[in-house]
């Protein structure tokens, strides 16, 4: 299969819609992708090949030096090819083109090695705090308002 990647790439909604689906095992959503990352991001990657989108990553950024990994998809019928190393790569050069000097990703633990030992990521320290009550009611972090550490 040859896969071409194409940063700030063209997409229909429908397509990055049914690769969410399929990547977080929930229903087809009829989200604004496009809307979105051309309001929030620096830019995002798609990869293709001849029977259509196969990956997508979304990067957005704080419009300074900060830029996120957020979304990385690729279809099933295309894993273990190389193709979601090879798109955040891509963001990667991008973001630091961009003059971007951090590119920050969170993910699942089984994902460990492919952010660290395939993408280049390093462990840092960092915090979440779940604002949705659909995350604590899953087991996700248990959030609190920074006045609890008296600040």
């Amino acid at each position: 299969m040859e896969v071409t990647y194409h940063w700030r790439g063209d997409f229909e909604n429908g397509e990055v819609n049914a690769l969410h689906a399929e990547g977080f095992g929930h229903p087809v959503l009829a989200d604004d992708w496009k809307g979105q990352v051309e309001r929030h991001s620096l830019g995002w990657v798609c990869a293709r090949d001849g029977d259509g989108l196969v990956g997508f990553v979304n990067v957005p950024w704080d419009g300074g030096t900060h830029a996120f990994i957020l979304d990385t998809l690729v279809t099933a019928r295309a894993r273990r090819q190389g193709i979601g190393t090879r798109m955040i790569a891509i963001a990667a050069d991008e973001a630091r083109a961009a003059g971007c000097e951090w590119l920050h990703a969170d993910f699942d633990d089984h994902l460990r090695a492919s952010y660290f030992d395939a993408c280049g990521f390093v462990p840092t320290d960092a915090g979440v705090v779940a604002l949705s009550t659909r995350h604590h009611a899953a087991g996700g972090p248990k959030g609190g308002a920074c006045t609890r550490q008296g600040w």
